[in-house]
């Protein structure tokens, strides 16, 4: 009865025979077969069709809303009890950078969690040095980071995407009107980035070398730190989108060049060549197809 009602919830969810059959792979005739074994098994009705739709009956509506807990605590239940069985959980340590904004990884942590409900998710953020730490200790089994050390043969380099440099702004800045900023149009304009007291140091010279940044440097602990000082005009933080941007109220992204050409940062998942973890693979593989193509 678990998988007639997981497949009822597809239904629900989907609010399409032919969708939630695609989402649990199988046809649309054998998804509408164990609606009508549950209906059987539960004595009542549960989805009312006419033609070519379809509406939950009072049994229905009550039964979805049921037995989205009784699934969630039968999925706990079955975690629970392979680890007990495995003699341990299975784990897979997670890094990612402090200050990430994208979707990409929110939406692969929750297909993954989906098809491995037995290995649990540890998560963990940083500075690009601090996750380096992190895989190198083994506290991270794989990390999330941009290249700035040569390649080496002791970890997979898996290539993500790249990430195109944008200055967030106040719209009512003057400089949010220029359809791109060269580093050297914003010279006198502090850069605003995150870092904690002790990595200070590491990522101005970073942005020193790579990206030509003559400015005046304002340290931020988090994300919406940032931003805040963005809305109170301090000056711009360099923001990376893997696709164009949507401008939000009160604040504009405009593309940062540097000889014409826009700034961007190769994007990877690394974890140790030696690792035994199986299932890391696949998580990069799901991670990888939320990530835009080039």
């Amino acid at each position: 009865m678990i998988k007639q009602i997981k497949y009822f919830q597809s239904v629900v969810r989907c609010q399409s025979f032919t969708k939630a059959a695609d989402d649990c792979f199988i046809s649309q005739s054998a998804i509408s077969q164990q609606i009508q074994a549950l209906d059987r098994e539960l004595g009542v009705r549960l989805i009312e069709r006419e033609r070519r739709k379809f509406s939950l009956t009072t049994a229905g509506e009550f039964f979805y809303r049921k037995s989205l807990i009784l699934i969630n605590d039968f999925d706990k239940l079955c975690a629970e009890t392979l680890k007990l069985v495995g003699g341990g959980a299975k784990e897979l340590s997670i890094g990612s950078l402090r200050h990430s904004r994208g979707r990409e990884l929110k939406l692969a942590l929750a297909e993954f969690a989906e098809k491995f409900p037995d290995i649990e998710l540890n998560l963990l953020t940083g500075t690009h040095e601090e996750l380096y730490e992190f895989l190198r200790s083994g506290k991270a089994d794989v990390v999330i980071s941009d290249l700035r050390r040569k390649p080496s043969e002791q970890y997979v380099n898996f290539f993500l995407a790249k990430g195109y440099f944008y200055a967030e702004l106040p719209e009512k800045n003057s400089l949010a009107r220029l359809e791109s900023l060269a580093v050297e149009d914003l010279k006198n304009t502090p850069i605003i980035l995150i870092a904690p007291q002790g990595q200070r140091l590491i990522e101005e010279n970073f942005f020193r070398e790579y990206f030509g940044v003559k400015s005046e440097f304002i340290f931020a602990e988090t994300l919406e730190e940032a931003h805040l000082l963005v809305a109170a005009n301090k000056g711009y933080f360099p923001i990376e989108f893997t696709s164009a941007p949507q401008n939000s109220e009160g604040v504009k992204y405009i593309p940062l060049v540097r000889e014409d050409k826009q700034l961007y940062r190769k994007y990877f998942a690394f974890w140790r060549a030696d690792t035994l973890k199986k299932y890391l693979e696949d998580f990069a593989e799901i991670l990888r197809r939320y990530f835009p193509t080039e």
